[in-house]
């Protein structure tokens, strides 16, 4: 009975901490203001930069989605990196006018040709506003005038604007939207709390003169991963409350699941892998939190099977679970049009609280592998 009443108290911290993260998490969201495109002429040069490694099969999409943009043709750059690509990803790049190829022919083993790669470019842009993407994603013809009209009005160093999965062939993938979703919500939302913590390389703008004052990647170019992240960390601590995420629909970037679960827990496995690293140690303490949390429900299901006891207190914790995240998720599904996806909810809470523990452990010890590197 005394471990029963310890585990209940115990578990009610837990509960009662994340149900603060996430009512926060919806607090930052409702912060954020939808912006209004007033059809302003802009006049901001860009650099639009894409990293590719073997893309070939759809590297197209993307290039014709950025031809089509209606934003000032003379005031836009597009440059494609080609990183060490074994099929014809370059060849594919070179067949389009107006488009910029850079090769990288680094004879030196890396742990972060992405990072290489967008150091490059960017050293050869003529822009005043970096934007980046991946040569797998795609966008609506005023994806880039939306980007650069907030930009204009809003002066902000570094702009998050939102990435969403999209084309799901199974339910595995629409599981995934809905989880990406919450994602892209979360970094949003600590946007909006001026407590930036995440964003997605998929949709990022920061100033090229932003981008050398914070000292690029300096300093976290050993890592495989973090070219979004740990950037947007360096630059908030420089720019305070300069940070700003672009909650317009015009301005999402679209791209796909993983096809399956080897390929899903490696990519998130490469995210996690940056956690390590966050200077802000407030960010690595609440996803501690947020970890014993999820391990605190699956230790009192497992004891729920000797003793009814734990079971109803996890059963109490994933009621809970489930309710605070159907609110939050109910403003994100909203603007992502997708409210759809919010069946899968209740569905998927437990299998959400194992992936947590597992890539909680995963992503920060050993490899993983990304566009066929072994990485760490």
């Amino acid at each position: 009975m005394e471990v029963l009443t310890a585990v209940s108290y115990l578990s009610s911290f837990l509960t009662l901490v994340y149900l603060l993260v996430v009512f926060g998490f919806i607090r930052g969201w409702h912060k954020l203001s939808p912006f209004q495109y007033k059809g302003t002429k802009g006049t901001t040069r860009v650099s639009i930069i894409i990293a590719a490694r073997n893309e070939a099969e759809s590297i197209h999409r993307t290039i014709e989605a950025l031809l089509a943009q209606d934003y000032d043709r003379e005031l836009t750059e597009i440059i494609f990196i080609d990183d060490h690509s074994t099929d014809n990803t370059a060849e594919i790049v070179r067949s389009y006018a107006g488009v910029k190829l850079i090769s990288l022919k680094e004879d030196r083993a890396l742990n972060s040709y992405k990072k290489k790669a967008i150091q490059t470019a960017i050293g050869e842009a003529t822009g005043s506003l970096i934007i980046t993407t991946d040569a797998d994603c795609r966008m609506g013809a005023r994806w880039l005038t939306t980007i650069v009209a907030y930009y204009e009005e809003k002066d902000f160093k570094m702009i998050s604007s939102p990435v969403a999965y999209d084309e799901e062939k199974s339910f595995f993938e629409r599981s995934q939207s809905l989880e990406f979703l919450y994602l892209i919500g979360l970094g949003a939302s600590t946007i909006g709390n001026n407590k930036p913590s995440t964003c997605n390389g998929a949709n990022l703008a920061y100033e090229r003169a932003a981008f050398y004052e914070v000292g690029g990647f300096q300093g976290i170019d050993d890592l495989a991963s973090g070219d979004d992240e740990l950037l947007l960390h360096k630059i908030a601590a420089r720019y305070d409350n300069q940070i700003g995420f672009l909650r317009n629909t015009d301005a999402i970037v679209y791209t796909h699941a993983k096809p399956n679960l080897n390929e899903f827990l490696q990519q998130r496995k490469r995210w996690a892998s940056k956690s390590t690293r966050y200077k802000n140690k407030s960010i690595i303490v609440l996803g501690v939190f947020i970890w014993c949390f999820n391990l605190s429900i699956l230790l009192n299901l497992l004891a729920g099977v000797f003793f009814i006891g734990f079971l109803k207190i996890a059963l109490v914790q994933l009621l809970l679970k489930i309710a605070i995240e159907f609110l939050f998720l109910t403003g994100v599904t909203r603007f992502a049009k997708r409210t759809e996806l919010l069946v899968l909810l209740p569905f998927l809470n437990v299998l959400h609280v194992l992936y947590i523990i597992y890539i909680g452990v995963a992503g920060n010890s050993g490899k993983y592998n990304w566009k066929g590197r072994m990485v760490k």
